[in-house]
């Protein structure tokens, strides 16, 4: 049996003779050439005689262009009143490999409809049910590869495809027989001046008026759909967390407590102390950070914005966060080595999908052992993302003023440009963290060894790289170790282009793909003196807007 480049499962008869033969492909026989998620690339509808065409609308409107599969004529926007949803008629989507699309919750089309209008990282919906339409199962895959018409062989519920497009405007032409009212379209044209100009005047009048009514403390709403971030009354908030009781964590711009709602979800309530952005800003970014959906992301339940008060209400880690289990010496109790492998790769694959999979990429700022939060399983997610930018697909970097936490910073920060490699800098300090058992800077230590990422130049220099890992005695496989360290090296590269992406990083922990042979084990940072006197360095990280929800 084996896995083809194309992507078929084929059982071979070897024969001396004929060298190797198919006996059968396996998915094929079963489920039709149509099945292969690549079969017709990126939207592709596949047809019954293997012909690939694109989602066309009504009346063969053209919302797509072939490009190696479809893609769309014109980009979509986050505006949800710009947003048509494409129905695909008599085809289905055989969901097998985003295990994050489902959504539990949502249960009847209609909804999960209106979540991916509503949600700027969907591209499309498939709902799926046997008898009731209004108790089905609702998917909205990161990424929608090809989709089969007609039916899934051996299944025997019914499946809606809905692809959203971006609605194009097309003004009306003038038909030959309309000059009779030409004289009326000229009258008219002659008073719009005015109508202009008087709809100018009341519209900057409603606008003054609106904005000073915000002052006084009225509240924006985000609209409440399946999937988005649900708005709590305050006073819920302070009932579920028995007046701000239990703190779990704080940080510079507030405090997280625990909490436990009415229907008994256990939650992590974050209380905004230091606000600087106006209201639409802090709605605008809940509703950003609300359409994020992954397993190793932390999830944002809700929020509360009730005049001055701003709370964050997130899942609930009931591990903390990753700093309290990975250091030795300083903790009762640390992870084992399949644990600690299992969290690098959770981060890396939370970072790839900010970075590659959403409709922006997210560039997260402040990647560190502070922000990976761990569940009941020891599932790490990816918190924070209070210093978060957005960078558009055709752009591949943003200006921005320096920020983050010291230790974690790359070379580059120096520049007003950065790209998604400040994060792959800083996951590859933390991920030398993790594997080492060690701080990154640690002042408890001699000045010569107080500083990993000199230890780290030093030991590569002597082909000793295993020689900075801490408690190497629990280690088994110390190949497996130093191939993680190289990794994490590869992550650290002072030259941002010679870093890895995420998605790379996440095949070379799974063992797909191998590590670069051409690691420059010279680091800018390991150049720079830290003394114990540098209390920038040495000093604990400080949280920062949306740190910790535990």
């Amino acid at each position: 049996m084996r896995l083809d480049f194309d992507g078929h499962l084929r059982i071979y008869q070897h024969s001396d003779t004929t060298g190797l033969r198919v006996i059968v492909d396996l998915i094929t026989e079963d489920l039709g050439d149509c099945q292969y998620p690549l079969k017709c690339g990126e939207y592709g509808v596949c047809k019954a005689d293997q012909y690939c065409s694109c989602p066309e609308g009504e009346d063969g409107v053209q919302y797509f262009q072939t490009d190696h599969g479809c893609s769309r004529i014109t980009p979509l926007s986050c505006e949800p009143s710009l947003h048509h949803l494409l129905e695909v008629k008599n085809a289905t989507y055989f969901n097998t490999i985003d295990s994050d699309a489902a959504y539990p919750g949502i249960k009847d089309m209609d909804m999960c409809k209106q979540a991916c209008l509503q949600n700027c990282s969907c591209g499309g919906a498939f709902f799926r049910y046997e008898n009731n339409v209004s108790d089905g199962y609702c998917f909205m895959p990161s990424k929608i590869l090809s989709i089969r018409e007609g039916h899934i062989p051996n299944y025997n519920f019914t499946s809606a495809t809905f692809i959203k497009v971006q609605i194009n405007f097309v003004a009306p032409s003038l038909s030959s027989g309309d000059g009779a009212n030409i004289a009326a379209i000229v009258v008219g044209a002659s008073i719009v001046p005015l109508i202009t100009f008087c709809l100018v005047v009341v519209t900057i009048l409603a606008t003054l008026r609106r904005t000073s009514t915000v002052e006084e403390g009225e509240d924006y709403t985000i609209d409440q759909v399946p999937g988005m971030p649900v708005k709590f009354l305050y006073e819920d908030l302070r009932v579920a967390t028995e007046d701000f009781k239990e703190r779990v964590g704080s940080g510079g711009f507030g405090s997280v407590f625990k909490g436990l709602l009415a229907d008994g979800t256990r939650i992590a309530v974050k209380r905004l102390d230091r606000i600087e952005q106006g209201m639409r800003e802090f709605l605008a970014e809940v509703k950003t950070i609300g359409s994020l959906h992954h397993f190793n992301l932390v999830r944002l339940i809700g929020f509360c914005a009730e005049k001055s008060n701003r709370l964050l209400v997130f899942e609930y880690m009931c591990n903390g966060s990753l700093d309290n289990w990975i250091f030795y010496g300083c903790q009762r109790h640390c992870l084992d080595w399949e644990t600690r492998k299992r969290i690098i790769l959770d981060i890396a694959k939370g970072l790839a999908y900010l970075h590659e999979e959403c409709r922006h990429r997210i560039v997260h700022l402040d990647i560190k052992p502070q922000n990976i939060l761990l569940d009941e399983n020891f599932n790490a997610k990816v918190s924070d993302f209070g210093l978060s930018e957005l960078i558009g697909r055709d752009e591949s970097q943003v200006f921005t003023t320096m920020r983050g936490t010291p230790g974690y910073l790359a070379p580059e920060w120096s520049q007003p440009k950065v790209t998604v490699k400040v994060d792959i800098y800083s996951f590859g300090i933390v991920l030398l963290e993790i594997v080492t058992g060690r701080r990154n800077v640690d002042c408890t230590r001699e000045e010569s060894n107080s500083q990993m990422l000199r230890v780290l130049q030093k030991k590569a220099e002597e082909e000793r790289l295993i020689e900075i890992v801490e408690n190497l005695e629990e280690m088994k496989d110390h190949g497996e170790v130093v191939r993680m360290i190289r990794i994490g090296a590869w992550c650290l590269q002072d030259d941002p282009t010679r870093r890895p992406p995420m998605s790379v990083v996440v095949k070379v922990l799974e063992g797909v793909m191998e590590v670069d042979s051409n690691i420059i084990y010279k680091f800018i940072h390991a150049m720079t003196s830290t003394s114990p006197s540098d209390d920038k360095v040495c000093t604990e990280p400080e949280a920062s807007v949306l740190s910790n929800p535990r």
